[in-house]
């Protein structure tokens, strides 16, 4: 076996057999798919089906685990600096550039750096909505604004933590409202889906998935879109910028990331992987019912997708400034 693998290294050179190599023996065991946040959220809406996809072209289990905390950063840090072998996936949303900003902001060094991520491809990406209690006495963004004004920091609204993506949100629209806000932060999107619903919070930045089932049993009412456009899912919602604030503008999209610096042969098998799990019947009928349909970008478009948004992101998170 050395023989021939020196023989073949003669003619294809040392690292072309090495990743063949490697190509061919990759996954030989469980994959771990960290998601940065509770379950009941937009990542873990969009790990587990993924998840349960590529389990089955990988021919090895991918396993989900929730990594909560501090926003998301908590996760994402575990994930880069996670060894860069393809083992260890990261599902995560559009917070991702803006935590350490955010911790650059407060004059703390940040926990990671997107640099020490790669992207593998976007499964989701949809724009906010906001909502509130279907009891409650807003009936209009307008409505809540007013009593948002005439009452300053006494209307609570839940977040995934501070500076994650739902809280950024929420503070793009106060701060174009001229409104000021109660921030009440959980551990993430599920735990502060449950607290609306539970009435410890009247408002919530959410992603149309994790809201459309309590909109349909009336236990909640969306009043408004961060979105460019209306949605096929919530299409009598009308867009921020269409009840006059131009500037606000948010998307959660949902991605996978491993660390950086994974073999090209392994990210070969995870792009395809993913591509192919996007296309799965079975993960199309779930994000489509949920009211979040596949928004799937391959690794060089994502990328340059991030980059963009990101940039966008992290300028409203300066614009905003400490929000303690």
């Amino acid at each position: 076996m050395l023989r021939r693998r020196h023989a073949l290294g003669l003619t294809l050179g040392l690292p072309a057999l090495i990743g063949s190599v490697r190509a061919q023996a990759w996954p030989d065991r469980q994959l771990t798919m960290i998601v940065p946040f509770p379950p009941g959220g937009q990542a873990d809406l969009a790990a587990r089906p993924i998840a349960a996809a590529m389990e089955k072209l990988l021919g090895k289990p991918v396993v989900v685990v929730n990594r909560g905390g501090a926003g998301g950063a908590v996760g994402n840090r575990a994930a880069a600096q996670s060894a860069p072998d393809g083992y260890t996936l990261l599902m995560t949303l559009s917070s991702l550039a803006v935590l350490p900003e955010a911790d650059r902001l407060f004059g703390r060094a940040p926990t990671y750096e997107v640099s020490q991520l790669a992207p593998v491809g976007r499964v989701l990406a949809d724009p906010t909505l906001l909502a509130v209690p279907y009891d409650a006495p807003w009936r209009t963004l307008e409505d809540l604004i007013a009593d948002a004004k005439a009452r300053p920091a006494s209307i609570p609204y839940g977040s995934s933590g501070t500076y994650g993506t739902l809280h950024v949100a929420m503070e793009m629209f106060a701060h174009s409202a001229e409104i000021k806000l109660l921030h009440v932060p959980f551990q993430g999107a599920g735990p502060a889906v449950t607290a609306i619903l539970a009435g410890t919070v009247q408002a919530l930045a959410s992603a149309p998935g994790v809201l459309l089932g309590h909109v349909r049993e009336r236990r909640l009412r969306v009043l408004a879109n961060w979105g460019a456009d209306r949605i096929e899912s919530f299409p009598d919602t009308p867009t921020f910028r269409e009840l006059g604030h131009p500037s606000v503008e948010f998307y959660i999209w949902a991605g996978l990331f491993v660390p950086a610096g994974v073999p090209t042969p392994v990210m070969e098998v995870l792009r395809s992987a993913l591509r192919k799990a996007c296309e799965d019947p079975e993960v199309v009928r779930v994000f489509a019912g949920a009211g979040s349909p596949v928004a799937y970008q391959d690794a060089p478009e994502f990328a340059r997708f991030v980059e963009q948004d990101s940039a966008r992101l992290i300028a409203a998170v300066r614009a905003i400034g400490r929000v303690d």
